[in-house]
């Protein structure tokens, strides 16, 4: 079997803007070697050899700043009007399933991805999506994933797109962009622009009256072929969380 990951590392990255910036303190061997002797084991009741043990703690990292998947609740407190899955309560089984890859590169900056984008892929491939399949849109714009301007550009889901794909049996989705919307700054410009309401976060908000998870920073989408793969997208159990990162990673026999 070959195993694809699709999840960027998690590590300090200095061109990150400040609300994707993780943090991590490495602690050496040497440090878990002096705090055992404080807590009373003689240095000569040591193992031969030991030196003590790595560790290492997360100081800052937010559950939307690396790749990872979405929960209803974090659209939204409520869905279809009921309490919104936090991502400790999303199912396992919409997690894992057959992958199909929709291969939007073509797309400028800014033009949102249509259903007529979506089905025409389909069928100029002879592809189908089928109930329970996770479906990755892929945009290449992983290549600037790292730099300070990666939440400023590329395309994005628009909300019909989302929901005609919900409507088709799909709880759970991904792109490798920054965002499953347009670029925030972009709508958040033509939304002053136009006065229209209702072109901010238009894709995430369909989430408000149909459920589904979606995934954002995936990389990697060039190594799968467009189906004949299974994905599996275990996000971290955090109670009452509005997403999660998650090891992203593709399977094939």
């Amino acid at each position: 079997m070959k195993i694809i990951d699709l999840s960027k590392p998690i590590q300090y990255n200095k061109t990150d803007p400040w609300f994707m910036k993780v943090k991590i303190k490495h602690k050496p061997h040497r440090k878990a070697k002096w705090l055992i002797r404080v807590l009373g084991l003689p240095f000569k009741l040591f193992p031969k050899g030991f030196v003590g043990w790595a560790d290492d703690t997360i100081q800052k990292m937010g559950v939307h700043a690396t790749t990872h998947i979405d929960a209803p609740w974090h659209y939204a407190p409520t869905c279809n009007g009921k309490k919104a899955k936090t991502i400790d309560e999303v199912p396992l089984d919409w997690c894992f399933g057959d992958g199909i890859v929709i291969d939007m590169t073509h797309k400028a900056d800014f033009d949102p991805i249509t259903v007529s984008d979506i089905t025409q892929f389909l069928e100029t491939n002879k592809l189908s999506i089928q109930p329970g399949m996770i479906v990755l849109i892929k945009t290449g714009r992983d290549a600037f994933n790292g730099t300070k301007d990666f939440h400023k550009i590329g395309t994005g889901m628009s909300a019909e797109a989302t929901e005609w794909l919900i409507d088709q049996g799909i709880k759970v989705m991904g792109i490798d962009a920054w965002g499953w919307d347009l670029p925030l700054p972009y709508m958040m410009k033509k939304a002053k622009e136009t006065g229209n309401s209702e072109l901010f976060w238009e894709a995430h908000l369909v989430g408000k009256n149909k459920e589904y998870c979606h995934m954002e920073q995936l990389v990697n989408l060039d190594a799968l072929p467009y189906t004949g793969f299974k994905i599996a997208v275990f996000p971290l159990k955090i109670v009452g969380a509005s997403a999660a990162p998650a090891r992203v990673v593709a399977m094939m026999e």
